[in-house]
């Protein structure tokens, strides 16, 4: 693990709650309107998770992970503020570029399949997996929204480097290794059926 750094990757809040509660382990991803020509790309293996609400929307989740969304408001930062306290290793990166995947990784994300189906075919058919091991901190970094972060874009910087330092995995060793295990064996057996 690196001791610091100034990488962050932008993502819903409902999905960066889901991340630090060890809901899943998995982070999919098709890329933002900023991304270029082509498209997301894993630019840091290590980064402080930034959370956003811009576009989030109950429906689009599944149904079972809508509470997390209602809970968030109460959790919210200080206006003005965004609440830095997830730092996340990608353990692996898979290109799923077969629809019939999909459907193997539901209960594994919170997304509705719905959702999952219309990123995949978005521009492109599509997505990309992160395995992904999850730290937290034991107490939010506050830091100041600015314009610097704003756009439909996947990486920003930070305004400086964050410690490393004090993070927890928010799931055991065992435990992170079933959900790797289980996300690799649906895809895995999907691809052999």
């Amino acid at each position: 693990m690196q001791d610091a750094t100034r990488f962050a990757f932008k993502e819903w809040a409902v999905v960066c709650e889901a991340l630090h509660r060890g809901r899943q382990s998995l982070i999919l991803r098709k890329g933002g309107i900023h991304e270029g020509r082509e498209g997301f790309r894993v630019d840091h293996r290590e980064f402080w998770l930034f959370p956003t609400a811009f576009h989030q929307q109950p429906d689009v989740l599944a149904e079972d992970a809508r509470t997390l969304l209602s809970e968030l408001g109460s959790q919210a930062a200080s206006p003005g503020l965004i609440a830095i306290r997830n730092y996340v290793q990608v353990e692996e990166v898979i290109e799923v570029r077969d629809e019939a995947l999909l459907g193997a990784l539901t209960g594994l994300h919170i997304w509705s399949d719905s959702t999952i189906s219309d990123r995949f075919h978005y521009r492109a058919p599509m997505l990309f997996a992160l395995l992904v091991r999850t730290y937290r901190l034991p107490t939010a970094i506050q830091i100041p929204e600015s314009p610097h972060f704003a756009g439909c874009r996947s990486w920003v910087d930070l305004p400086g480097e964050i410690a490393t330092s004090g993070l927890a995995p928010v799931l055991t060793d065992d435990e992170h290794h079933r959900q790797l295990e289980t996300i690799r064996r649906r895809l895995t057996s999907s691809t052999t059926s």
